[in-house]
């Protein structure tokens, strides 16, 4: 049991870290809606496939699907919408640490939603990852103005990882409704590919395909791998041991998209970049650790912090 929830550990945070580094070549000479359209119709296709080899039931009410398809407009519709223009103006790997912050955003919006008590600690963890966010962007803050791209990007980030967190709160509804997690997902990606679709039609824009190598292999891993086996691989993981202890994957993953896009992206590290990274992570860690977790560290690094400011 330990070794298996071990893996589905590692298997979450690498495949949602190296997820990342994938999008920016799906970018190119087909539609970044058309892009998002193929990867979840080819996601929602094979697991409505195994749903079918498996023999589970696949009908639903009329407002059982409504909320699938809630869930899938916020998960797998308009915030990668928004991510995938983002990735066209900085590295995945930035992405990877604004998305964190989905942590943060899950808990204020549980207690929006759900009547979920706000722990203390999140407000020290929102303030750590905001002002970490602001080192990690330091460069192009300094020479931010109203028509920036980066701050435009750093916007796209923030709104789509927040649109994300609203899916999960949709997707908590769903599971508290006792709506089953793989057919729910098979139809919220149907949906999902069915809204960017209808959007890149309205637009006008082609349903072409790119031919190449390394469009094909992305769009087959960010379907396969990224969406089919990444969600289930989390989702097992979150029955497993709970949301608590499962969102320990948020605080991890971005390290693996920053380690791909230095040596993919050219991603260039500053002291700055450094620390923010930390504050982020930080920050993350302060509101998922148990309270006596925190007090325990605070023993810990207590003397350390008192003979500093001596």
């Amino acid at each position: 049991m330990l070794t298996n929830t071990f893996v589905l550990y590692l298997s979450t945070v690498l495949i949602w870290g190296s997820t990342f580094i994938a999008i920016p070549l799906q970018l190119g000479e087909v539609p970044g809606d058309v892009s998002i359209a193929y990867r979840f119709g080819l996601s929602a296709l094979v697991l409505m496939l195994w749903c079918s080899l498996t023999r589970r039931n696949m009908r639903f009410g009329f407002q059982q699907h409504l909320w699938m398809a809630g869930q899938g407009l916020m998960l797998f519709g308009f915030n990668y919408m928004l991510v995938y223009q983002a990735a066209a103006d900085i590295t995945s790997g930035l992405i990877a640490v604004v998305f964190s912050t989905i942590i943060v955003m899950n808990i204020i919006n549980g207690a929006l939603f759900f009547g979920n008590r706000v722990p203390r600690a999140v407000i020290g963890g929102a303030a750590l990852g905001l002002v970490g966010i602001i080192l990690v962007f330091l460069p192009e803050v300094r020479a931010l103005d109203a028509d920036s791209a980066t701050l435009r990007a750093i916007i796209l980030s923030l709104a789509g990882t927040f649109i994300t967190s609203f899916g999960n709160m949709i997707s908590a509804r769903n599971q508290s409704s006792k709506l089953p997690v793989m057919q729910t997902n098979a139809y919220s990606m149907a949906y999902g590919a069915l809204l960017l679709a209808l959007i890149a039609w309205g637009r006008g824009e082609a349903f072409v395909f790119e031919a190449t190598w390394s469009y094909t292999g992305s769009l087959v891993y960010l379907a396969l791998i990224g969406s089919v086996l990444g969600f289930g691989s989390f989702l097992t993981l979150l029955g497993r041991i709970g949301p608590e202890r499962a969102a320990y994957c948020m605080v991890l993953f971005p390290i693996v998209a920053l380690a791909l896009s230095t040596v993919f992206e050219s991603y260039i590290w500053t002291i700055e970049a450094v620390a923010g990274v930390s504050l982020v992570l930080a920050g993350n860690l302060l509101v998922i650790l148990p309270k006596e977790k925190l007090q325990r560290l605070w023993r810990v690094f207590r003397p350390a912090a008192a003979s500093s400011a001596e």
